[in-house]
């Protein structure tokens, strides 16, 4: 998977000073290729290209694709009903559920069974088995309205929280070595 590969060549970029790659870039596609893989259609079936190929309608409006519905139609309708429109209070909900309900969880999402610094394998097995549920029930020019959203908003939401644990705590092996700080995620 490529996502997989440009997670760990941005994280060894970063990680050797000599790296020939410009620093800054390799921190800006670190941070894009780890939100990719937590999402789940972006490991997705390969036959129809994570949901690509999946005409949908969503809430009876917008012709969109069953990628585009997990990549920010979730997302959206949760700002909408919500949190009226406001990021920072869909960040603190978040933090809310990582402080409350997820914190047990926390060390599970950093843990990895390899010597890798970015278990981006792991992260990339997650989002193909969340993909799963992604597609029941759904037919080209599916309708998707409430059932559909109350049913991936809670995983969409958590995995924007793996993603930035997981982005933090890589960061922090990377920089740790170089400097010894520490960065907090979320």
């Amino acid at each position: 998977m490529r996502v997989v590969g440009g997670i760990n060549n941005y994280t060894a970029a970063l990680q050797d000073s000599s790296s020939p790659y410009n620093q800054t870039e390799s921190l800006m596609f670190l941070a894009h290729f780890l939100g990719d893989v937590h999402q789940p259609m972006h490991c997705g079936r390969t036959a129809d290209r994570g949901g690509n190929d999946i005409p949908v309608t969503w809430y009876s409006i917008a012709i969109t694709d069953l990628h585009k519905v997990w990549d920010d139609k979730v997302i959206q309708t949760a700002m909408n009903k919500f949190y009226q429109d406001d990021l920072s209070t869909m960040i603190d909900a978040i933090k809310l559920n990582l402080t409350e309900n997820w914190s047990t969880e926390e060390n599970q999402w950093v843990a990895c069974s390899t010597q890798t610094t970015t278990c981006a394998d792991k992260y990339a097995e997650e989002s193909a088995e969340l993909s799963c549920p992604a597609y029941v029930g759904v037919e080209p020019h599916s309708n998707l309205e409430d059932k559909y959203f109350y049913s991936a908003m809670p995983i969409v939401e958590k995995r924007i929280a793996q993603g930035g644990v997981r982005l933090a705590a890589i960061l922090n092996r990377i920089f740790s070595r170089k400097n010894g700080s520490r960065l907090q995620s979320l």
